[in-house]
Order: structure tokens, then C-alpha cells, then sequence
């Protein structure tokens, strides 16, 4: 019985603070800060050369004709997927309240390795769509039979289909030959010749998103005719017009949660980066989110700055999984030079860094590469955008060096590397490895 009483106990327990996790959050309607989330013509800024783009060229599918194809294209996080979205999701009520059957089948190539695979999605979602059975098993039948599925849902269930294919420039494919189609040419070309070819009984448009400007000249030639889209470009946000996409957004957050500085701070951190959209929103939703952590009533700067460094850290960290130990030990090495330093140092001497990374894999019982390794590493750091270099001169006679600046908060990145199980051993000695950076700083700019 005491067992039964302290297990219901912990169940009230586990329900209040849930609860109460729900009462005192400082959201009120979080699904808002969804980047993907399908939002109201009044929360669109910025874009209203597309969005006129797109309704005039969706318009057709309510007069009982053909949409043209579409082409996408413009940075991450600048609209694309925001617009034909909310567009497509307007003429589905509209067809709907007149009794038209238009579909809007959507897939994301991000996660799909081939042309087999994009296909058997495409049968997923559209049998999803029209709440009927998805009629092939995702393996043992070939492409071809699943291609025959897909077209049978769309002629026995739709009069028009809207197909938006994002970031199709991923959908590549197991590419054995360099002078191989890939698998987004082979996609395109079946889609738009569907109707043409008597495969689908009724209209078949595709809206192809992607961020390559060039991407029509990766297509097959025949794909590229058959798919002859109507262009719609676009362009990154600036930081103002970030700042009316947040604002449009701030009623995802109780009334007078936010102090003076979070909207503009968060738009600042995003134009930054490019003016994405998809930053700014995360970093305010973010923002929020640290603070329900926190148990706080407010969301402040603190917060926006914290939700950056997890950014940060998070970004860092997926680029980073794929090196090995001794150029993870080359940038840790490099990036807390700044870090340890007691001077206001930006760029980072590769000789003062290359000095500490020996002391390092000496401490750590690790092999030392050579200089030439060291630079060779963190050349192909720059090529993931870690850090940015420069060749600097010490003056007649002096020879020539190079000079690290870290593209993210080097503190960030160091603290990443950190979570190394190697490198955290070094985590003990960390004064006397503060002590023997500015040993190396204070010998290099006294030119010892």
C-alpha cells in the first residue's frame, strides 16, 4: 500500500510541476515561432514582388488550368518555403469552397539519398493527402512501379496538384559516375512530363525550391525543357525587415514579457548572418525557451546572447563531427589563444597558436605534427568556415606569418572542442595553459 501511495505521490508530483511549467512559461502561443509554420498574409514582410509572383502564377488552379512550373531560388531562411506555403494553403480553401479537388503535395530533399527514395515519399504524402492507402511497400518493387502508384493517387483524387519539391539541389543521388544524371534531373523530367504524356489524368505543377542560383545548369537537357519554370528570386532580408518579422511574431509571448532590446538584438545577430529569416526566428523563440528554463518572468538580452552561443555551439558542433583528433587538437589550440590571452587579440599568429598546440600534445601524450601539418589543418578548418586567415609581414628580414580570426565566438568554439574526452583532460592544467599562452603572445610581439 506505502508503495501504491508514494507511486501516486510522484505521479502528482510529475503532473503538478508540468503543469505549472505550463502556467508560468512565458509563451502564449510558441507554435508562432515555428519557421515552418504556415502563417497569416499580415505576418509576411518583405516580400511582395513574390508573394504577387506566386498568386498570379497559382491563380490558373482556380479557373480549372494548368499552373506553370516554378523555380524558387534565393539564400536559406529568406521566404521561399514561407510564401508558397501560405499561397498554396489560400488556394486549397478557396478550390475547396468550390468543390475543385487541388492537392498540394510537399516533400524535403535534405534527408533523401535517392531517386527511389524521393519517389516512394512523393506516394507517402500524396496517399496521405487524399486519406487513402499508400498501396506500395517502401522496398522489394522497383522505382517505376511506385512512380505508377504515385500518378494513380493523383488522377483518382485531384483535378490539380501543386508538387513543391524544397531544397531539391540535395536530392543528388548515388552518383557512381561523375557524368551521371543526378537524381533531381530524373525527378523533374518524370513530374513534368506526367500530364504531357497521359500518366495523370488532371493538372501537375512543380514548385522547386533551392538556394543555388545555378541550378538550372546542373539539369539534363531534356529535364530542362520539360521543366521551363517561371523564376522567382529572392533576396536576403535586411536587418529592419527582420525586425518586422519578430514583431509580427511577438504575440507568441505573453503580454509584457519582452524588455526593450530583444526584437533588434535578435535581427542584429541574424543580418549577421546573411539576413536568414529561419535565425532570426530561432534565436527568439530560443531566447524564450532559456528563459522558461530559468523559471524567469522576462525575457531579456541575456537571454537572446546565451540562445546565440548555443547556436553557435550547436552549428559548430554538427561541422566539427567529422574531424579527426589531431585537427580538432589544432583548432582547440588555436582558438584559446584568444580566449586565455590578456591582450585584446583578434587575429591569432599561427606561430604563437602552432607553440601552444605542441605544448598541448605533449601535455596530452598526443603525437605533434609538424608546422606544415598544423597549417595544412587549419586551411581545411577555413574551408568549413571556422576561421578566416591572413598573411601578415614582421618586417624587413622577418619572414612572413599567417593570422587566424574565428569566423563564431572562438570561446564557443574552444568550449565545444572541449566535450573531446582527449581534450578535456587538459581541463586540470588550464592556468598553467593560460600562463603558457601569454608566454608565447608576450615572445611574439616582442619578436623573440
Amino acid at each position: 500500500m506505502a508503495d501504491g501511495d508514494d507511486q501516486q505521490s510522484l505521479s502528482q508530483s510529475i503532473k503538478g510541476r508540468l503543469q505549472e511549467g505550463v502556467q508560468n512559461s512565458v509563451f502564449r502561443d510558441k507554435g508562432l515561432l515555428d519557421p515552418d509554420a504556415v502563417i497569416d498574409e499580415d505576418r509576411i514582410v518583405g516580400r511582395d514582388d513574390q508573394l504577387d509572383d506566386i498568386i498570379t502564377y497559382l491563380r490558373p488552379a482556380l479557373q480549372g488550368n494548368r499552373p506553370p512550373n516554378m523555380l524558387l531560388y534565393g539564400p536559406s531562411g529568406t521566404g521561399k518555403s514561407l510564401i508558397i506555403n501560405a499561397v498554396c494553403q489560400q488556394v486549397l480553401e478557396l478550390a475547396n469552397a468550390q468543390d475543385d479537388r487541388f492537392g498540394v503535395i510537399k516533400i524535403n530533399c535534405q534527408t533523401i539519398k535517392s531517386h527511389d527514395r524521393a519517389v516512394y515519399r512523393l506516394v507517402e504524402n500524396a496517399a496521405n493527402e487524399a486519406n487513402v492507402e499508400v498501396g506500395v511497400p517502401q522496398s522489394g518493387v522497383s522505382t517505376d512501379q511506385k512512380l505508377s502508384r504515385f500518378y494513380e493517387i493523383l488522377s483518382n483524387n485531384f483535378d490539380s496538384v501543386i508538387i513543391i519539391l524544397d531544397e531539391i539541389d540535395l536530392l543528388v543521388g548515388r552518383q557512381r559516375d561523375p557524368n551521371e544524371e543526378p537524381a533531381y534531373s530524373k525527378l523533374l523530367y518524370q513530374l513534368s512530363r506526367a500530364s504531357q504524356l497521359g500518366e495523370i489524368e488532371g493538372h501537375v505543377s512543380v514548385a522547386a525550391l533551392t538556394n543555388d542560383p545555378r541550378f538550372m545548369e546542373n539539369l539534363d537537357g531534356r529535364a530542362e525543357s520539360s521543366f521551363n519554370p517561371q523564376d522567382v528570386v529572392f533576396s536576403d532580408y535586411d536587418a529592419d525587415q527582420l525586425q518586422s518579422i519578430l514583431r509580427r511574431r511577438r504575440d507568441a509571448y505573453r503580454d509584457d514579457v519582452l524588455e526593450d532590446g530583444i526584437i533588434p538584438l535578435s535581427s542584429a545577430f541574424a543580418a549577421q548572418d546573411h539576413g536568414d529569416a529561419r535565425k532570426a526566428i530561432d534565436l527568439f523563440r530560443k531566447a524564450g525557451e532559456i528563459a522558461d528554463r530559468g523559471n524567469e518572468d522576462t525575457v531579456d538580452e541575456g537571454h537572446v546572447r546565451d540562445a546565440q552561443k548555443e547556436a553557435e555551439r550547436d552549428r559548430t558542433l554538427t561541422q566539427m563531427q567529422g574531424l579527426s583528433t589531431q585537427k580538432k587538437l589544432s583548432l582547440y589550440a588555436t582558438a584559446i589563444v584568444p580566449v586565455y590571452s590578456q591582450r585584446n587579440l583578434n587575429a591569432v599568429p599561427s606561430t604563437v597558436a602552432y607553440r601552444v598546440y605542441q605544448y598541448l600534445t605533449d601535455l596530452l601524450d598526443a603525437d605533434t605534427k609538424s608546422r606544415d601539418s598544423y597549417l595544412r589543418y587549419m586551411s581545411e578548418a577555413e574551408t568549413y568556415n571556422f576561421v578566416t586567415s591572413e598573411k601578415r609581414g614582421r618586417g624587413y628580414g622577418s619572414g612572413v606569418h599567417k593570422e587566424y580570426t574565428f569566423v563564431d565566438d572562438p570561446g564557443v568554439v574552444a568550449e565545444t572542442l572541449r566535450a573531446d574526452i582527449r581534450i578535456e583532460e587538459a581541463d586540470d592544467e588550464g592556468d598553467l595553459i593560460k600562463s603558457v599562452v601569454n608566454a608565447q603572445i608576450d615572445d611574439f610581439f616582442e619578436g623573440k
